[in-house]
């Protein structure tokens, strides 16, 4: 249990500010998948394609920071296939 604390002491002392930043993609990306969860019938996707972006733009500027290039790469990606698929839900494309 020792290990589990000091890995999650290491990630805050090691940077805060991206600390926060990987809350906050945390919340946004769970709240958005648990709104498509619950709503798997009939999911409002211009509520969960905000959260997810919200998510991954948090969790880009965090592993830029960190300089976690690979990580970095893949939510960048995710980013702008959010807005892709909130453009599709908005009925622009």
């Amino acid at each position: 249990m020792q290990r589990v604390k000091d890995f999650w002491i290491n990630s805050y002392n090691s940077d805060r500010i991206a600390f926060a930043f990987e809350l906050i993609s945390f919340i946004f990306t769970v709240g958005a998948s648990l709104i498509l969860a619950i709503n798997a019938k009939n999911p409002n996707m211009m509520l969960v394609y905000p959260g997810f972006f919200i998510g991954s733009v948090t969790q880009v500027y965090a592993s830029w920071r960190r300089g976690a290039a690979w990580i970095m790469l893949l939510t960048s990606y995710f980013a702008c296939v959010n807005v892709f698929g909130f453009g599709v839900a908005a009925g622009w494309w």
